[in-house]
């Protein structure tokens, strides 16, 4: 049986065991961080489809730097031992009136980012329409939860509604972009939605 190029272990898979992170996705939060800064020491982040939890221990290993708080929701638990002092996880729908009164208690967030993909079927078509649907949850999250000149950061599919989804958050930020990181896997889809100073 032939093998797929996500069997083996690129050098962002094999880094980020160096590094201590649960999954190569830390990259592409490194490089949108980098070229935007959607985080800051001091602040409150939220971060949505946390698991496994790449993006919440570099937001507090790198970007917090131990000054801050981090509320992470995921359907599943946070593969993180310990999980880091700054860090709050929940397990359970972010989209949920149970969770969201707890993120209510949490907020308003100076940042929001997500990294949250739908459970994937191979079907291109039924896959976009499920990231566009997620896409649009975590943006009305966003309304709800996010401070003035807060920022916002969003995974797509690509084909699955992003130029309607980036109309919507023009109205929303003072500058809002698509970015594809250099991690992202050659043969991914997938793109990231960057909504810059709430206004």
């Amino acid at each position: 049986m032939a093998t797929s190029r996500r069997d083996k272990a690129d050098s962002y898979t094999l880094r980020a065991h160096r590094e201590g992170y649960p999954a190569r996705s830390v990259y592409k939060l490194e490089e949108i961080q980098q070229q935007n800064r959607i985080v800051k020491p001091g602040d409150k982040v939220l971060d949505v489809g946390a698991a496994p939890g790449s993006w919440t221990l570099y937001t507090h290993r790198e970007l917090l730097k131990g000054n801050g708080e981090i509320i992470a929701v995921d359907l599943n638990p946070l593969n993180l031992n310990p999980v880091p002092p700054t860090v709050t996880a929940y397990v359970g729908d972010a989209f949920s009136k149970e969770i969201r009164e707890k993120l209510t208690s949490h907020g308003p967030f100076d940042a929001i980012i997500s990294d949250a993909a739908p459970m994937t079927t191979g079907n291109r078509t039924v896959d976009t329409t499920r990231s566009e649907y997620l896409a649009e949850q975590v943006v009305w999250l966003a309304k709800e939860q996010l401070k003035q000149h807060g920022n916002l950061v969003i995974k797509i599919f690509q084909g699955g509604g992003q130029q309607k989804l980036l109309i919507e958050m023009r109205k929303m930020f003072s500058k809002a972009k698509t970015l594809k990181p250099k991690a992202c896997r050659t043969d991914s889809f997938e793109t990231y939605l960057i909504g810059l100073d709430r206004l």
